[in-house]
């Protein structure tokens, strides 16, 4: 299965902040927030911060630690065997990469995972988002915008 990914992190090179995943078909979608660094880049305390929580009521918890979200990502994954997960932003493949790392030498299980990245010039999930800057709605604005580009 194909699943989109966006994540939310602190100004280039950042701690994550969020990530989704959003499923090709149906409404699987993982989403889940971290908690804030003690200092938070100006632009993301502006663009990003105020909409952390506008997702729908079964996508609110309490932020996860680093160790929960990895196992909270393998247990998403856990029962795809042919998983493909699509960013447009390469820094999003890093942040869930880093992600799988939940210790030294020592990662969390998943899965076998393959990685597309699609440069989309002229397209932004924050332009296209119902909320931008909200990792799952950005995750869905681009599952939306890569499946119209291969209906046509």
């Amino acid at each position: 299965m194909r699943y989109f990914l966006d994540t939310e992190y602190n100004g280039f090179g950042g701690e994550l902040l969020s990530l989704a995943l959003v499923a090709e078909h149906g409404d699987e979608e993982l989403y889940f927030t971290l908690p804030a660094p003690a200092e938070i880049h100006p632009w993301v305390e502006r663009h990003v911060m105020p909409y952390m929580n506008t997702v729908p009521p079964m996508h609110r918890a309490p932020p996860l630690d680093r160790a929960s979200a990895a196992d909270a990502l393998a247990t998403f994954l856990a029962n795809d065997r042919d998983i493909e997960i699509i960013a447009d932003w390469p820094e999003d493949i890093a942040q869930i990469c880093m992600l799988l790392l939940v210790g030294p030498g020592e990662i969390v299980r998943t899965p076998p995972l393959r990685f597309r990245f699609f440069a989309l010039p002229g397209f932004s999930t924050a332009g296209a988002s119902a909320v931008p800057h909200n990792a799952l709605h950005d995750a869905r604005a681009l599952r939306d915008h890569v499946l119209s580009l291969e209906d046509n």
